[in-house]
């Protein structure tokens, strides 16, 4: 779980618009089509691996995964979020 202090200090590092943490629902959305093959990050790269907690833009465009407790805030890691998976 991410320290609520750095969670305040976070942002996109792309726009600089406020994140949130990812609701569940919305990761077992992304979780379920990144399990069908259907999801590429920003640079176009696949992604594979399950996603058990991330960030949000605050326009709900993009999650930045977190993995082993550390924000992966690159650009290109983003993943697209389509408006069915970012509602929760």
């Amino acid at each position: 779980m991410l320290d609520p202090e750095l969670l305040e200090i976070l942002v996109c590092p792309e726009t600089k618009q406020p994140i949130r943490l990812a609701d569940p629902v919305v990761l077992q959305k992304l979780n379920a089509a990144i399990a069908e093959g259907s999801v590429s990050n920003k640079g176009g790269e696949p992604v594979s691996e399950r996603i058990e907690e991330g960030l949000i833009r605050e326009d709900n465009s993009y999650l930045y995964p977190v993995r082993d407790d550390i924000p992966i805030m690159l650009i290109d890691s983003a993943i697209p979020l389509s408006m069915d998976t970012a509602s929760d």
